[in-house]
This record gives C-alpha cells, structure tokens and sequence, in this order.
C-alpha cells in the first residue's frame, strides 16, 4: 500500500489508462476527493465508471455534458447527481437487482479499478468498507484477479463499521482525506405518514415473546420508516430483529429503545445491512466499533434465500405509483424518465414471501405533496415495474390496507381502489364498474370489500 497525499499522483491517465472500467463505491462511502479529481483531469478519457447512488458536493463536475462526452457513466442506482445525465442520455442507466450486482462482477468481463472509501485499520490491519460495501467487496475481488487497482480514501470521518474489512495489502493506493459524509436528514413525518405506520404497527408487525420470534424488519429512509418506528416504540415491541439493505436513523431508534434483540436470527443475533446512511456525524459516530450492526455485502442482505431464513420477515418498501392490477413501479416516473433504481425492492418482496410468516409491504401516500396521484387505473406505457401482481403485495396506504392473496383481478381492483383518496376513489370504482375485464366487481362490493381493512379498523386491532 503506498500512502498518497496529492490526489493528481493517482488520478491520472498514466494509471487510469483508456478503456479501463472502473467501480466506485457510493452513498455516504462516496470517495470524493477521488470521484473530484476525475471530473476535472479531462486527460483521462475512454473509460466507463459504474456506480450505485453517487452523494456528495465535490463531485457535480464529473456529470457535465462535457465530461459524460469523454467517459461512460454506467449508472445502476441514480442520485440527484446523476439523475439529469440519465435522462438526457449523457450516462447509460443498468436496471438490476441490488442483489445481482456481485454476481456481475464475477461473470462478467469484470473490474480494472476500484475506487471506495475505507476506515482503519483495526489491530489486525484490517480496514472497514464504512458505510457501503453493496458490491464493492465484489468488485475488489475482480479487480484484483486481473491485477487491478484498488484505490481508496481513508476519510477521518468515516466510522470503522464491523462484519466486512479488507487486509491492508489489499489496497494499492490510500488517500487521506478529512470532509463530513454525506447525510440524509430525517423528515418529521406528516400526519399522513404517521396513519401509514399506525396500520403497519397494528397489522403486520408482530411482537416478540419468549416463545415466538417478533418480526424481522427492512426499511429505509424518510416519512413512512420514520413513523413505522414511532408506532413500534409507542406499542412498546420487543425482540425484533433487522435485517436491510439500507440501515438508516429509524431503526438506531429502535435499537436503542430497547425494540430490537435479535435473539431469534440464530447465528447472525445482530442487526445486518449493506449500506448505512445517517441524519449527522454524530450518527455515523454511533456506528464506529459497534458490535449490535454489522454490514454484509448485498448478495446476502438481499439474497432471496436469505432474507427467506428470516423469521417473520417484514419489508416495508415504497413506490411512485400502483395501478388497479396491482402493478407497482418505484424507479421510474414513465418509461423513459429514470428517478432511482430498481434497488433491491424486489429482493425483499420475493424474498420475504418465502420466510416463514413473511409479509411484503408497499406503504405510500395516496397522492404527492403536488396533488399527483399515487394510485391510478393503469401503470404508464412501457414503464418498468419492480412488482407484479403475482408478487401479492399488500399495499397500506393512509385510508388503509389491502392484501391481494387469494383474490381475483376484479376484486384486486376494487381493493385497489379503495386505497385512493375519496374523490379517486369514485372515479376508481365507476371505471371499474364500467370495464367488463373487471368480472362482476359489484359482487365484490358486496361482500364487504374483499382485504380492504380501512384505517379506522386497521389501528383498533
């Protein structure tokens, strides 16, 4: 390992050589000072940079039209970085499952470089990914079965997260680097997203006791998991247990009121997730040396077979729309415009279906701050879904929740509908009562609105 102070002796295109194809770490492990000096060096040209959710403020200059003209941005998980350079075709976007991105790097033609961020080294020499291991471990491996390059920074502010290190002789080039990370700060949920985490509370979060395991959560940033742990903490649940693909400040909330034990995950009886992303410093500090969260790359976190072995696993995921067949699209706004990613929702849904007491969750506002409807008669043209009807999810909206198994697809749409807000809600049911795809929905009707549980019943139970 050589120890560099000037980044320039490093990024340059006598080490990064034309057609190079390199990894780079993202979310708040984001090497920055690395991913700068690429934006700028416009002598280093040809080369393609693949990348899942790219963060920070020092590297805007890497997605110029200018820049994006003399590299490939390969991009698997857009950020607001990245999302304009996406959409006007200056970077290339790859819909794939968070879960599939190691098993890439191993099949494909693989990595010459990897770029990441690192904390350490411990009394072993061994150095933490930090906050982001996703498919950097991975990707390391590839690279260094080419004779590749692992290039990283060393950020003083970057906590020595445990479950995943690396030997220090694995690291060719080490840059010290000093800045805060970036940070993801915590939204006081509305009283919309507060009725969304009452129904999942009452409804599908079960309780831990000495005879049964209490559920198994995913969940990651904003309103909705925020005001899911507010209901946990207020309901007083014990024994749950975490395991994520993103670990973010509502579940150290639960942590440390006590909620989570883990006791009933077996080998793993600590919190597990690939990728962390707190609200401050003072959070990720939190995290250094702390044996109660481990991180884990995400061909395990959001393997299917494991997030099956989960006991009474609950993944609560989000979307930007749902149609009246159930279909769920969450990385795109039509089908050409790419917001996020595909992620690793879809892990979690298959997966979760497969443990013993599983639910999978999609909880979303009915409609956008913008009066955008969330819930609609069909999904947009060409859109990529990251949830089909066959998955049968249940869906929690604020006016309540709806589980689709063992219904058809006119009682579905009837479900479905109720999920809208009142005035939606009857265009909903008069478009459904006028289609005859539907089948007789008015016999649904009156049963009773088969699997709808509205919220006032919803939060009495």
């Amino acid at each position: 390992m050589k120890t560099i102070y000037n980044v320039s002796e490093v990024i340059n295109n006598k080490i990064i050589k034309p057609g190079s194809v390199i990894y780079t770490a993202g979310n708040a492990a984001t090497p920055q000072i690395i991913l700068k000096q690429l934006g700028e060096d416009h002598s280093i040209q040809h080369i393609a940079l693949y990348s899942v959710l790219l963060l920070g403020d020092k590297i805007s200059s890497l997605f110029t039209k200018e820049r994006c003209m003399e590299l490939t941005h390969r991009i698997i998980f857009n950020s607001s970085l990245t999302r304009e350079a996406v959409n006007r075709g200056y970077a290339k976007y790859h819909p794939m499952h968070l879960s599939e991105i190691p098993k890439y790097a191993e099949q494909s033609e693989g990595f010459d470089i990897v770029f990441l961020t690192v904390a350490g080294p411990d009394n072993g020499g061994n150095y933490s990914l930090g906050t982001t291991v996703e498919g950097v471990f991975a990707a390391i491996r590839s690279a260094k079965r080419k004779g590749g390059l692992v290039i990283a920074e060393k950020n003083a502010k970057m906590p020595f997260v445990l479950g995943t290190t690396i030997p220090g002789d694995i690291i060719d080039y080490i840059v010290p680097t000093d800045y805060d990370l970036p940070v993801s700060p915590v939204k006081e949920p509305d009283e919309t997203a507060q009725k969304i985490g009452e129904i999942i509370a009452s409804l599908y979060i079960q309780d831990g006791s000495k005879d049964k395991p209490g559920s198994t959560l995913q969940y990651g940033i904003g309103e909705v998991p925020e005001a899911v742990s507010n209901a946990i903490i207020k309901r007083g649940y014990k024994d749950l247990g975490i395991h994520t693909e993103l670990f973010a400040g509502a579940m150290r909330r639960l942590i440390e009121q006590g909620a989570v034990s883990n006791k009933w995950k077996g080998a793993t009886d600590f919190s597990v997730s690939s990728i962390f992303l707190a609200e401050n410093q003072e959070a990720y500090d939190w995290l250094h040396y702390n044996s109660s969260v481990q991180s884990r790359p995400c061909d395990y976190t959001n393997s299917v077979f494991t997030i099956a072995q989960q006991p009474r696993m609950v993944s609560i995921n989000s979307a930007i729309g749902i149609d009246l067949h159930g279909n769920i699209w969450a990385d795109s706004l039509d089908a050409r415009k790419i917001y996020s990613g595909v992620g690793g929702q879809t892990d979690f849904i298959r997966g979760t279906q497969y443990s013993e007491g599983g639910i999978a969750i999609i909880a979303l506002k009915s409609v956008t701050s913008k009066g955008v409807l969330k819930i609609v008669d069909k999904s947009p043209a060409g859109i990529t879904t990251t949830a089909i009807p066959a998955d049968q999810v249940i869906i929690v909206t604020e006016n309540g929740a709806f589980d689709p198994r063992r219904l058809s697809l006119g009682e579905r749409a009837v479900g479905i509908a109720h999920l809208a807000g009142e005035e939606n809600r009857e265009e909903l049911l008069k478009m459904i009562h006028d289609d005859p795809a539907f089948h007789n929905p008015d016999k649904a009707i009156m049963k009773g609105i088969p699997g709808f549980i509205p919220y006032e019943k919803a939060i009495a139970n």
